[in-house]
């Protein structure tokens, strides 16, 4: 099970990475579409642990803006072990500094979180498959290509447990 802090993307970004997922879901590649019973909507994590308890993240976040107005520019693709596919995010000043202090609340709050979402280890992705078979591999990056250079505007942010059924808006 996954829990995460998410930060939302603009309409035009998000039906874009929705055409993105439908395009691979017809070639037979699956997509996050496709994940949990089309759950997923397409987001930037911030945070992410085995669980997150709703109550202690909102407390913790409290009085902070999470995300909402910060410009994200995908501009690359990029994998991780496992089969995961992803389009990459520049990682500006403003969002390494916003995503510091989120991080600097949850820790507060006594909020563990997995260390490869932790600042300086971080790698800000929009997750467009969690395991593109290997020899479809170069096809779908190349299709992720295809919607690249990508800017997107955060419009909201919330914590999701989709395998429990949590999805707690922030404001």
């Amino acid at each position: 099970m996954v829990a995460a802090l998410e930060l939302y993307l603009d309409v035009d970004a998000t039906r874009r990475v929705r055409t993105l997922w439908r395009a691979l879901e017809d070639e037979g590649i699956p997509t996050m579409k496709s994940l949990l019973n089309d759950k997923h909507r397409p987001h930037v994590s911030l945070a992410a642990a085995r669980t997150l308890e709703p109550s202690t993240v909102v407390e913790a976040l409290a009085g902070l803006t999470v995300g909402r107005g910060l410009t994200l520019d995908m501009t690359f693709v990029g994998q991780f072990v496992g089969r995961v596919l992803w389009l990459g995010v520049t990682p500006t000043a403003e969002l390494l500094t916003h995503h510091a202090a989120v991080h600097e609340r949850l820790a507060a709050a006594g909020v563990e979180t997995w260390d490869l979402y932790e600042p300086g280890h971080w790698v800000p992705h929009c997750t467009v498959s969690m395991r593109v078979p290997n020899p479809q591999m170069g096809h779908a990056v190349r299709r992720c290509l295809e919607i690249l250079p990508l800017r997107a505007t955060v419009t909201g942010a919330g914590l999701a447990d989709h395998a429990n059924d949590i999805d707690v808006p922030l404001t």
